[in-house]
């Protein structure tokens, strides 16, 4: 993963003036990639979608079976103004993932293409608001939970990484990024050993973790605290979803500037895009199936904890 993406990116993002339509004019000059955007406004404002599809030369675009990665930059907005100046801490999951975008355009350019497809979803909002939350304050939406997930998570893919900065809280005490146990339909499952190889394979490190509770797997509005969105994903889809966390040793409130660390974002964006390569070619697996239909049969499904109430 190119660093320099990253920047690039990054630096895109940092304007009270950038667009969806400013993200998608990256992509501009690769005829090989769909890049869209469409508008949501919400009582609290509004955000623009953006959707990104990188075709794989054996992916279900092109009539093709190989399995489809989604891959979502999950927060609630990349600013709060007009009382915060600059790019807040949440925005490191929308910039990570347009990172991916960028980086799998730039390779397939290169004639390196994937086997499956990828698509990748984030939302683009400088002026989102703020609201209280133990520790620290975190990022509000100007749209609702249920508006974010029609719009990022999408039909067709196979495996969603969900990709979120997660600091504001006393549970992730590492800098860099972490992954989540795999959610699937209310079971929370074992960590995928192959997410694990690849994270020490791309890092050089022994692999992160952090722990998912029940809560956290549950929708947004029902009361219950949340250790933040990067799992509300799961309670929209059949399909198993696993939290990448960019990460921070100490407690950095969401709508915080200059907490972002571009080293920490191109790690994990390099995560993803490595993942990617694995999925479309079928030696990834997220969770074991035949585990899982054994959970259903002893325990019964657990779809219920994807509903709000």
């Amino acid at each position: 993963m190119s660093l320099q993406q990253t920047l690039t990116v990054f630096e895109l993002m940092d304007s009270a003036h950038v667009s969806g339509q400013d993200v998608v004019d990256l992509f501009a000059r690769y005829p090989g990639v769909i890049a869209r955007t469409n508008r949501a406004d919400g009582p609290k404002g509004g955000t623009d979608f953006v959707r990104i599809t990188v075709p794989g030369s054996k992916g279900k675009s092109s009539g093709g079976t190989a399995p489809t990665l989604g891959i979502i930059g999950r927060l609630g907005g990349i600013g709060a103004r007009p009382t915060r100046i600059g790019l807040v801490s949440d925005a490191d999951g929308a910039i990570a993932a347009v990172t991916c975008a960028l980086k799998l355009a730039d390779m397939q350019r290169k004639g390196d293409t994937l086997e499956g497809d990828v698509i990748i979803t984030t939302h683009i909002c400088p002026n989102a608001p703020t609201r209280p939350h133990d520790p620290v304050d975190f990022m509000d939406s100007p749209i609702d939970d249920v508006t974010m997930n029609d719009n990022e998570v999408v039909d067709g893919v196979d495996a969603i990484l969900s990709i979120d900065t997660t600091k504001g809280n006393r549970i992730i005490n590492h800098k860099g990024y972490a992954i989540s146990p795999t959610v699937k339909e209310g079971y929370i499952l074992r960590v995928s050993e192959d997410l694990v190889r690849i994270m020490e394979m791309t890092s050089g490190k022994p692999a992160v973790t952090f722990p998912v509770t029940t809560q956290d797997i549950t929708p947004y509005g029902n009361g219950v605290h949340h250790l933040n969105s990067i799992l509300q994903p799961s309670t929209a889809t059949s399909v198993p979803v696993v939290g990448v966390a960019i990460t921070a040793e100490s407690v950095v409130p969401g709508c915080g500037t200059g907490a972002s660390h571009e080293v920490d974002i191109a790690l994990a964006a390099k995560f993803a895009v490595e993942v990617a390569k694995e999925f479309g070619r079928g030696t990834c697996q997220f969770f074991d199936a035949d585990e899982y239909q054994l959970l259903l049969s002893l325990y019964g499904s657990l779809r219920h904890l994807q509903n709000r109430k």
